[in-house]
């Protein structure tokens, strides 16, 4: 599986454990579909799938879940404290590896076109999917829940869907489709069965009323178990960590004397985010990714040859195929500066001497570590991008359907050469960031090696470029070209900025 889209779909089914099995299985009935969790809460009536697949079947594989899902639960006869508007409540995609937020975009629009259109039931678009400004937030387009949008989704005309009749689907409500990055739902469970002091935390510790800017809260009765529960979803767990959010919800709880009863994770959660928590909690001065067992051995196994050293790379650029080419190139050059950046972060970390920029030196370090990751995949991604080119090229075009049909395939295959090198210099410019503040508060005996990554970042960001230019040559959509070429001249001005601003610190250092 090298395209993976996480799809996370909600249903409103949290007491019937068949009727999850029966779900999880249509999704799987989809070759190169895995569920890879199941989470049923009884108080919430509610269940979440997590499932990853291959970017061009995770539709298919969301759709006959969501037909399913109409089938086996009737809104009508539904109760539970989470609010919700269909049977398939939410539907969001999320990028994993090899694909883009734009990729998900589309898929989301993909799926939700579908679901109006062969299962009659009206679909809202929320995240980076929306379609109005309005419906970014996911608790703005449910508010009110299924029994509010009956009444008024025939009558109010902010409240009609994005595609599909103004009119709710009888059993199965409406669904609200997304793509959004990772977000991790995790909730703290209160030793009270009061709910006004759930949802008074709540208030006090989420990003819309002044609290944790991306986090957001919302307050529970689980009567089940004679509790509160304050649930909440990290929509970007890098800023918002999940530490933050538990000392949060513990020091509010305290105000009225109510101690925490546990907490759970709703669903999958990264590895980088427990890291993060082990790291502030355990106060290990050492912490680094490679102190982790597991991330240890797959590094271990990479290096004993399950992914092409840099002289293999390099011979695959000499072999004489036209890919991997320069765009690939310049993605594993940026991956190299990102490399060095780790390199003066590991030589900074944990030496009394630097204890007062310990914590941004760690931050700077769990920020390199997923962009190098990226970069790697993009030199893969471009080489494919390249490959859909040369394939819609050879489509045949003998008769007037067939050439528009090659036409469209062309300019859709450009459209995708063109965004990966985009992302690439996006990135490496978020690598020469990083490089900067590391060469200005990092061990002073690395910053050859901070100058020599952002040169290596810069040449990534220029050599993206000539990709952009050269792809955009051959696409027709105007927009698309002036926007993306825009973008591109954009980011290798603030790349030659800040490489400028690496090398006088360097120099000066020397003189």
């Amino acid at each position: 599986m090298e395209r993976i889209v996480e799809c996370v779909p909600n249903f409103s089914e949290g007491r019937n454990a068949e009727t999850i099995e029966r779900l999880a299985r249509a999704i799987e009935s989809v070759e190169g579909a895995v569920v890879l969790d199941t989470h049923m809460d009884r108080d919430h009536n509610r269940s979440v799938i997590t499932f990853v697949a291959e970017r061009d079947v995770v539709v298919e594989a969301a759709l006959r879940a969501v037909r399913l899902a109409s089938e086996l639960i009737d809104l009508r006869h539904h109760t539970g404290q989470h609010p919700r508007l269909g049977a398939t409540d939410v539907l969001p995609f999320v990028p994993v590896r090899g694909v883009t937020m734009e990729d998900c975009v589309r898929l989301a629009h993909e799926a939700g076109e579908r679901i109006a259109g062969e299962l009659n039931i009206p679909v809202y678009f929320y995240e980076r999917a929306a379609l109005r400004p309005e419906r970014v937030n996911l608790e703005d387009v449910r508010r009110g829940g299924f029994e509010l949008l009956r009444e008024e989704i025939e009558k109010i005309a902010a409240r009609s869907p994005d595609i599909g009749a103004r009119r709710i689907h009888e059993s199965a409500g409406a669904t609200v489709v997304g793509a959004r990055p990772f977000l991790i739902a995790y909730n703290i469970n209160l030793q009270t069965d009061d709910l006004s002091i759930a949802r008074r935390v709540a208030r006090a510790v989420r990003g819309r009323d002044g609290g944790l800017r991306y986090l957001k809260a919302l307050g529970f009765e689980l009567a089940t178990r004679g509790l509160v529960q304050v649930s909440m979803n990290l929509v970007d767990y890098e800023k918002t960590q999940l530490h933050h959010a538990f000392e949060a919800v513990r020091r509010e709880a305290e105000r009225y004397g109510v101690p925490l009863a546990g907490s759970e994770i709703v669903g999958l959660i990264p590895q980088a985010a427990l890291d993060r928590a082990a790291e502030y909690y355990l106060q290990i001065k050492n912490f680094a990714h490679g102190v982790v067992l597991e991330n240890r051995i797959e590094a271990a196994i990479r290096a004993k040859g399950e992914e092409k050293s840099a002289g293999e790379f390099a011979e695959d650029v000499a072999s004489g195929e036209p890919a991997p080419g320069g765009g690939a190139a310049a993605a594993q050059a940026a991956a190299l500066g990102a490399a060095l950046g780790e390199m003066i972060g590991n030589l900074t970390a944990g030496r009394e001497k630097y204890s007062d920029v310990e914590q941004e030196v760690c931050d700077a370090l769990n920020d390199l570590k997923p962009l190098r990751a990226r970069l790697e995949i993009a030199a893969h991604d471009d080489a494919q991008s390249f490959a859909a080119v040369m394939e819609a090229r050879h489509m045949p075009d003998g008769t007037e359907d067939e050439r528009l049909a090659r036409q469209s395939e062309i300019e859709a295959a450009l459209k995708g050469a063109a965004t990966v090198p985009l992302e690439v210099a996006g990135v490496s410019v978020q690598v020469l960031e990083l490089l900067e503040t590391l060469a200005e508060i990092g061990n002073p005996n690395a910053l050859s090696d901070a100058a020599t990554g952002a040169q290596l970042a810069l040449a990534a960001v220029a050599s993206a470029r000539y990709n952009v230019l050269i792809n955009t040559a051959g696409i027709e959509d105007e927009e698309f070209t002036q926007e993306h070429r825009s973008r591109a001249d954009d980011l290798l001005e603030r790349a030659r900025e800040i490489a400028a601003r690496v090398e006088a610190m360097f120099l000066d250092s020397i003189e």
